[in-house]
């Protein structure tokens, strides 16, 4: 069943995803070669903390870290843990948070230090189909013209979207429905949810440089390709409305009460 946010739902469900927002962008500019994501999980935890709210990720099917931290061919659902981060790696952040009930989920891939040109362009263009996605994110629309937009746009600059995980309705609950595929399933197509103000979905396109098949690893969590390439993610956390659709998880949207804190 599809859960359609009211203003009083979206009235708390705001601030959740500007922290998660405002989070992701403090992690992402905190990073450095030498870290362990150990100590990048613990600095997401602090500034979760720090904003009143709770990791999402934590404990949720248990999962043990606060945020996913996947770096190079981990695709999503990396652990934290004693590995340094080093120069010219690409490391996707993926954080959810809980704040007044509702849940804030957004991701972003970034360099850490620098990068080689071609993890640039595979970051660029992940980036970009996001942007392109949430761009077919409008009343009317179907959540097969979210996932057309996204898989032509990176299939056009030569890389491959992941299948295996999609996005989703997010809400009260982490995972809520639809399903948002970023491929067009051909069989599935004709039966896509049509797109209704009120709905809040995260987008996440997962892309890889090289072929789309992943695999996870014996931790029983981590996702990695299957051919050792490149991966890179980004997600937002998007409101259909009955125009233009509202990005939820961008920072710039936290209230000046939690700015202050």
């Amino acid at each position: 069943m599809i859960i359609l946010k009211n203003e009083r739902d979206l009235e708390a469900m705001r601030p959740a995803c500007a922290i998660a927002g405002s989070v992701l962008d403090e992690v992402a500019a905190w990073i450095k070669p030498g870290v362990t994501t150990k100590e990048v999980d613990s600095f997401a935890a602090s500034r979760i903390k720090h904003y009143g709210a709770k990791s999402a990720f934590l404990g949720y099917r248990k999962y043990p870290c606060q945020i996913c931290i996947s770096a190079n061919d981990q695709v999503v659902h990396g652990l934290a843990g004693a590995r340094r981060l080093e120069f010219g790696d690409i490391v996707s952040l993926d954080i959810g948070v809980v704040y007044n009930g509702f849940i804030g989920d957004t991701a972003r891939t970034v360099a850490v230090g620098g990068c080689s040109v071609i993890a640039q362009r595979l970051m660029d263009v992940t980036e970009k189909s996001l942007q392109e996605g949430i761009a077919q994110a409008v009343s009317g629309n179907r959540v097969v013209d979210i996932s057309r937009a996204i898989q032509n746009y990176v299939e056009g600059n030569g890389f491959s979207v992941v299948r295996e995980f999609v996005g989703h309705g997010v809400g009260r609950s982490m995972h809520e429905e639809p399903q948002v595929p970023n491929f067009v399933d051909k069989k599935d197509e004709k039966k896509s949810e049509k797109l209704r103000p009120g709905m809040t979905l995260a987008i996440e396109p997962m892309v890889n440089t090289g072929l789309p098949g992943v695999k996870i690893l014996n931790d029983g969590w981590t996702v990695v390709t299957q051919d050792g390439s490149l991966s890179a993610h980004f997600e937002h956390t998007v409101l259909i409305t009955e125009s233009e659709p509202e990005i939820l998880t961008w920072p710039a949207r936290m209230p000046s009460k939690l700015k202050a804190q």
